[in-house]
């Protein structure tokens, strides 16, 4: 047998840390026993239990008894409270004497597993012995509750559990959200239905043992996520295997780059949608006192700006609207910018090195135009926090990141509009881009603004994304107006974009168009850092990612109309472009109902920025339907990818930005 004095010294180390615990939970409120799951559990939220055999238990996960036989005898953390020269207290030390003798504890401990939390039915007190000593895992003979299913998410995130535990054996992998674990399996490089083994098993443990201590440090038990839910917001900028050549202090700096990111996951609400400038949000204010005079005297005088490009402007439309933007921003700024542009930047390793190259030489922002680069936007955030950067994209979940987009469905409610009055029969043509955030949004406010002049109108919906020659099939269907794709500026107004009427000789007259305003946009942004309300957004939002989402009031967005418009359609526009800028008009607050039949407004709601970003139904007057991920054409799935609108539900792939 181990030494009884070593015994008795243990369980008054171990005494004093559960007397602590038990009086921090009280002061916070919580409960300072271990929990009971008899009392947390009814029969009716049982699908079923399985035998798992003798597994081994990680001691963290044992958080509870399963009846309440002995509750007041430890704390939540599993330590005793009973005193030195009690009857438990006795067994509890011959139970360390004989853990610190040659056999050890060896008896498995009897418990059930709910929800990936272990309780225990027999050996609390072996818990509590090896617990005190840092046991990292517990031999235990454990019957396995299944919840039944719901929508909730911790009973999602179990299913998922279940799946990974198949592929794996091992509880230490717990994500707190569905859909996580096979996230990890692409980013440690295995196929979806990889079968780890042995020794496969033993380098993650290895290594998120290594990850999991670091996390700890920085305060990751004050959060609500997991572990491992931290490590894949790390795996989103370093590689797995990185771990092995971070030293503990390297790898706490490393820990702490990503950190924002990985409070993010705990916040109710990750990510602040910016609606407005800070022009508009100020313009009532009265001036700035003194102390906000002496404050502006630390803000920069001039920026070296750099615009990085998926594409040239020659060979992408897209990328020559922006460029128009930053030519803008040029004009407008004069010699308080420098500007760098670098075009043709693929995601990847050359988007990585071409932004480290433009911190290196001293840029202070980066705007990076298309979503795809949005991974080595992460990646430099991370590495140069000082360094403003932007992605040109919507709802992404990075504090070190700004994503900028605009609410184009503004526009596309008043070409709706245009599109009712001037259809002959009410059957209007839409060819829709990509499902990704805000394109619902579009069609719906476009067939809202078609039922404002035509109650009768019906919208038939296509998808680029789906066939090329959408708008060509819809024109051989007899619709005589159709809604093409906006144009990217408004130099581009007299070919075929936007709302376009079929004429008798089979082409296509352009009617109006939404068109981006990108240089407005930039202007703004950069006028935000110079005046310090960029830094006043980061401590007014605090600890989220923010969104800038801008619309026509701040004149990112506008229409471009034909000449030839009648002048009634016109003023019409020009009365509801106003509407919509003051706020005396907003597309979705009217009844609308939805293609299923469910009621989404009786008429008196205003939907949040949010709801309206991430909306995921079409009206009952459009159709069509929003396309599956596998209807896609190739070249449109790596952006649902990052921005579609059920891009959770995606599969990952071992190459590629993780979300």
């Amino acid at each position: 047998m181990g030494s009884r004095q070593e015994a008795t010294e243990q369980y008054g180390k171990a005494l004093r840390l559960g007397q602590k615990n038990y009086k921090e939970q009280v002061l916070r409120g919580n409960y300072p026993y271990p929990q009971v799951l008899d009392e947390i559990l009814d029969e009716a939220m049982v699908a079923g239990r399985v035998d798992m055999g003798v597994i081994e238990i990680p001691t963290e996960q044992i958080i509870g008894t399963k009846g309440a036989g002995r509750r007041s005898a430890f704390a939540s953390n599993f330590m005793p409270l009973l005193a030195l020269d009690s009857e438990f207290a006795c067994k509890w030390m011959e139970l360390c004497s004989a853990h610190l003798g040659d056999e050890g504890i060896r008896d498995p401990i009897r418990c059930f597993e709910y929800l990936g939390r272990f309780y225990v039915q027999e050996g609390n007190k072996r818990v509590s012995v090896l617990k005190s000593y840092d046991a990292p895992t517990i031999p235990g003979y454990v019957i396995r509750v299944i919840p039944a299913w719901s929508d909730d998410p911790a009973v999602r995130a179990y299913y998922d559990f279940m799946d990974s535990y198949r592929l794996t054996g091992l509880y230490r992998v717990y994500f707190s959200r569905p859909g996580s674990f096979a996230k990890l399996q692409a980013a440690l490089g295995f196929e979806a239905d990889h079968v780890w083994t042995a020794d496969e098993k033993q380098h993650f443990v290895a290594g998120f043992t290594y990850f999991r201590d670091a996390y700890r440090k920085q305060g990751g038990d004050e959060l609500e996520i997991t572990a491992a839910d931290a490590l894949l917001v790390w795996l989103r900028v370093y590689k797995f295997e990185q771990l092995w050549s971070l030293s503990a202090t390297d790898l706490s700096k490393a820990v702490a780059a990503v950190w924002p990111d990985v409070k993010l996951l705990s916040a109710p609400d990750p990510i602040s949608v910016s609606t407005e400038t800070e022009e508009q949000k100020t313009e009532d204010t009265p001036a700035p006192n003194i102390f906000g005079r002496l404050l502006h005297a630390v803000f920069p005088d001039h920026l070296n700006i750099a615009f990085i490009n998926e594409y040239s402007p020659e060979d992408s439309d897209w990328i020559r609207a922006h460029d128009l933007g930053r030519q803008y921003l040029e004009a407008v700024m004069g010699d308080k910018v420098s500007v760098r542009v670098y075009n043709n930047v693929h995601p990847g390793e050359a988007a990585e090195e071409a932004m480290e190259a433009a911190a290196e030489d001293g840029v202070q922002v980066i705007f990076a135009t298309t979503p795809p680069l949005i991974g080595a936007c992460r990646k430099l955030a991370a590495k140069y926090p000082g360094v403003r950067i932007l992605n040109c994209s919507a709802s992404m979940p990075y504090t070190g990141v700004r994503t900028y987009y605009s609410r184009i469905y503004e526009g596309k409610f008043i070409t709706g509009a245009v599109a009712g009055a001037m259809s002959r029969d009410g059957e209007i043509g839409y060819v829709a881009s990509n499902p990704i955030f805000g394109v619902p949004a579009s069609i719906n406010a476009f067939a809202l603004g078609a039922r404002l002049t035509n109650p009768r109108a019906r919208i038939k919906l296509r998808w680029f994304c789906v066939e090329e020659n959408a708008m060509s099939a819809l024109a051989a269907d007899g619709v005589d107006v159709i809604s093409n794709r906006d144009i990217p500026a408004p130099d581009r107004g007299k070919e075929t974009w936007g709302l376009c009427q079929l004429q008798p000789d089979g082409t296509m007259e352009p009617l109006a168009s939404p068109y981006w305003h990108w240089g407005n946009l930039y202007v703004k942004l950069v006028r935000s850092i110079f005046s310090g309300s960029w830094d006043g957004l980061s401590s007014r939002e605090g600890e989220q990612a923010v969104n800038y989402w801008w619309g026509m009031s701040s004149r990112t967005v506008d229409v471009w109309l034909s000449e030839d418009l009648p002048d009634g359609v016109a003023q019409l526009v020009q009365i509801l472009r106003r509407g919509i800028i003051d706020g005396s008009i907003e597309p979705f607050r009217r009844p609308i109902r939805s293609q299923d039949g469910q009621l989404r407004n009786d008429g008196e709601k205003w939907f949040s920025p949010e709801e309206i970003l991430h909306m995921d139904w079409l009206c009952d007057c459009v159709d069509g339907a929003i396309p599956s991920y596998d209807q896609l054409l190739p070249i449109s799935r790596p952006l649902v990818r990052l921005q579609g609108v059920y891009r959770d539900q995606i599969p990952p792939e071992k190459e590629g930005p993780m979300l």
